[in-house]
């Protein structure tokens, strides 16, 4: 079994005290007589002599601690496995005492020194420690356990002292003398304050007071450089809280036991270096052998002897010498073919990063300028979806203006018709004047008056005809062919003022709309447009194409285009179309400049998108231009709007528009409506004359049937140069053969001796054969 563990006790504080501690009387009796010196044998005052002294270390403290003992919780140091083992061997049955300690018996005597107990006492101390005994089995490894059977461990055990003690070795004199010296040195440099040691302290001890009495050992509580309490307070509980409560002291023995399995369980850990120290501490104190088992006597043993090898022959040498060499020449050839592969995959692959970065680089880039792209195209969007509706409003300002100026020009000439054709063929029902209305008090409501109306007419005629023959001085033939083929097309003054303001009006309108703008990119077409859109198909032309980036172009630019064109009528104002400003920057845009050196006199070739000119041609000039023809502006009586029709269609075609697209075939059949609409005009004011037909003898009747008949000619005229030039689309051809037929006709009949004959014959020669009709050719046979 181990020794119990030692315990540390809490002391308390106790008032100083000096001086020596005189020897207890229990502990030493003083001897009276000599029975007591006879009757107490050596061994006993040994005996007695190491009961007090084991009496008196009991407590390492300089105060008494015995009248203390059982205050305060105790403190167990942790012993390691092969410390408890040692104290077992110390202190284990079987083990025989020391020789010198005879058994201690009750009596209380005082020590006698005599020769025969110095003699023995000198004979049993040993002058070295005893050896370890070479037969020792008692293992005291840290993992031998401790459930080993007793009698084996106590028979173990007791051979350990089953040899007689050595015999004792008493030291030579120069030994004696050698410690005799060496005390002396000790002492002399004790006196000198030299130490033989190297302090581990910054400060001595003799720095420190020693108090009033420097002699004495004992050492005041003040005179310590710290408190107990505070010095040893994690040893000695003085930290611990006392418990009062259930609870408290429940939890506070929970936590010790914790804190005592934590103990144990650092107990049982025994690390690799603590237990090579703890053999080394045990090897030092003489109970483990230096070397439990004897080193292995070396054997000798000889060297082998090598077979014996043949000597090589030149032909195998040569062939061995052969085969490397071709597998190190096939072995040189495939790391050659792998390395030149490896150089080849590596080229590639840089060539292939390149690659990689040139297309991160136009992605990027790409990426960047259509987004600047998208922006820029959202503002124009803005843009136009602000200015749209004011530009609209004024192009139906312009057709409502035309309209109203071909009505003017429509409803004089029907009045001047049915003033000629009621002179020769009288005054039909509904044109007679109608008798005076009366109002509910017997007043007369005022009318207009047909005859006063028709003098009137007649005198603004003939003073318009006046002003025309006074502006150009021509033939006296030339004049009277005027008289009848004039179709008097003109306005009158005050109409014609108030024309032109309302003209002048929507172009200070149209100035206003690109008033408010400063940018110059959204004032310049060129500027803004022209400029992103070459962008697009100088960088990225496959993607241009694909969208078809030239009509996204040109329909934004149509804006500008009608803006330009506003207020324009072609037939009252030629102007060609190349000299707008649209013309020329869609001229240049679809034909872009090539690196290669170009003669100047060359035209450049078309770019990818083909002729813009011609798709901003058809889709915001010519829906424009049937427009206006449709609303009034083309007259079909003069022949100077008919020319400048064909000039204008002949432009349009040379501009990219083919004849047989969808948008010139438009155009072709608004002129068409336009003359279908005159043609049935005629026939709708000359129906109800014809009806009447009752004709009588007024000198101004055959001027009047002439002049008729002249107009009626004009429209033919001018229908037929328009055919020339359309061709027979539409009917133009029947159109014109009906208009012969239905209208001068019946009334060239009715005067056919005075002047109808005579026009009828220029009629059959304007007209092609196919298109006169058989009732004129007839009559003129007859005659």
């Amino acid at each position: 079994m181990a020794d119990p563990p030692v315990i540390f006790k809490r002391t308390k504080s106790k008032p100083s005290q000096r001086g020596r501690i005189a020897a207890s009387d229990a502990d030493v009796a003083p001897t009276t007589g000599t029975d007591a010196d006879a009757e107490e044998s050596p061994s006993e005052v040994a005996a007695k002599l190491k009961k007090k002294t084991r009496a008196k270390t009991r407590s390492t403290l300089s105060f008494g601690g015995d009248e203390e003992e059982g205050d305060g919780e105790v403190f167990k140091l942790k012993k390691s496995n092969v410390s408890k083992k040692v104290s077992l061997r110390k202190d284990a049955p079987g083990v025989a005492p020391a020789p010198f300690e005879p058994p201690i018996t009750q009596r209380s005597t005082g020590p006698t020194y005599d020769a025969a107990y110095l003699n023995e006492l000198k004979a049993s101390t040993p002058s070295a420690r005893p050896p370890m005994p070479p037969e020792e089995t008692v293992s005291y490894e840290a993992d031998v356990s401790m459930d080993l059977d007793a009698t084996a461990h106590v028979s173990a055990l007791t051979g350990l002292t089953s040899e007689a003690a050595p015999e004792p070795v008493i030291p030579s004199a120069s030994s004696i003398l050698a410690a005799k010296e060496k005390r002396e040195r000790l002492r002399a440099a004790k006196a000198t304050g030299e130490e033989d040691y190297i302090s581990l302290s910054l400060t001595k001890r003799d720095d420190y007071s020693k108090g009033p009495h420097p002699e004495s050992r004992l050492v005041r509580e003040e005179d310590e450089l710290g408190d107990a309490d505070d010095e040893y307070a994690e040893y000695t509980s003085a930290k611990e809280r006392v418990a009062l409560g259930k609870k408290s002291r429940k939890l506070e023995a929970r936590r010790r036991r914790e804190e005592m399995n934590e103990m144990i369980v650092d107990a049982e850990e025994e690390d690799e270096e603590t237990r090579e120290w703890e053999q080394a501490q045990l090897r030092r104190g003489g109970l483990r052998p230096e070397s439990v088992e004897p080193a292995p006597k070396p054997v000798y043993k000889p060297a082998p002897i090598p077979s014996v090898t043949p000597i090589p022959t030149m032909g195998a040498a040569m062939a061995r010498l052969t085969q490397s060499m071709s597998e190190l020449t096939m072995s040189h050839a495939e790391h050659s073919a792998a390395m030149s592969k490896l150089g080849e995959e590596q080229r590639l692959l840089e060539q292939r990063e390149k690659e990689m970065r040139e297309m991160i680089a136009k992605a990027e880039e790409k990426r960047s300028w259509f987004s600047a792209f998208r922006d820029w195209i959202e503002s124009v969007a803005t843009f136009l979806d602000e200015k749209f509706p004011q530009l609209e409003k004024l192009e139906e300002d312009h057709i409502s203006i035309i309209r109203e100026r071909a009505e003017m020009i429509a409803q004089r000439r029907k009045a001047e018709d049915e003033d000629d054709l009621s002179l020769f063929f009288g005054i039909p029902p509904q044109l007679q004047p109608k008798p005076d209305e009366v109002d509910e008090l017997g007043r007369v409501v005022p009318s207009a008056n047909p005859a006063a109306s028709r003098a009137d007419r007649t005198s603004a005629r003939e003073a318009r005809r006046l002003r025309r023959r006074a502006a150009n001085q021509q033939a006296a033939k030339q004049r009277e062919e005027e008289e009848g083929y004039s179709t008097d097309a003109s306005l009158p003054p005050a109409d014609a003022e108030d024309y032109r303001a309302a003209m002048g009006k929507l172009m200070v309108d149209a100035r206003e709309i690109m008033a408010d703008v400063k940018a110059e990119e959204f004032r310049d077409p060129n500027l803004g447009l022209a400029k992103w859109f070459g962008e697009w198909r100088a960088k990225f032309d496959d993607i241009y194409r694909g969208a078809w980036g030239g009509l996204g172009m040109v329909s934004a630019w149509e804006f500008w285009v009608r803006l330009e064109i506003l207020g324009w009528n072609p037939l009252e104002r030629p102007r060609s179309l190349d000299s707008f400003n649209w013309y020329n920057a869609l001229y240049k845009y679809s034909r872009p400049p090539t690196n290669e050196e170009d003669d100047d006199e060359d035209e450049p070739e078309l770019g990818p998108d083909g002729d813009l000119v011609s798709a901003m041609v058809s889709t915001a000039l010519i829906p424009h231009f049937c427009r206006l023809l449709e609303s009034g502006a083309l007259d079909p009586y003069s022949a100077t709007d008919v020319r400048r029709l064909v000039d204008l269609a002949e432009q349009v075609e040379a501009s990219g528009v083919e004849r047989q697209s969808l948008k010139f075939e438009l155009l072709l059949k608004s002129v068409h409506a336009v003359f279908a609409a005159a043609v049935a005009a005629t026939e709708a004011s000359l129906a109800p004359f014809l009806e009447l037909n009752q004709p009588r003898f007024d000198p101004a009747a055959i001027p009047a049937r002439r002049r008729f008949l002249m107009r009626m000619y004009k429209l033919l005229r001018n229908l037929l140069q328009w055919r020339r030039y359309a061709g027979d689309k539409y009917g133009l051809g029947t159109l014109a053969t009906r208009l012969v037929k239905s209208s001068m006709l019946p009334v060239a009949e009715t005067g056919w001796e005075v002047g109808g004959e005579e026009i009828m014959r220029k009629v059959a020669q304007a007209l092609p054969t196919e298109l006169v009709p058989p009732a004129l050719q007839g009559l003129l046979r007859s005659t």
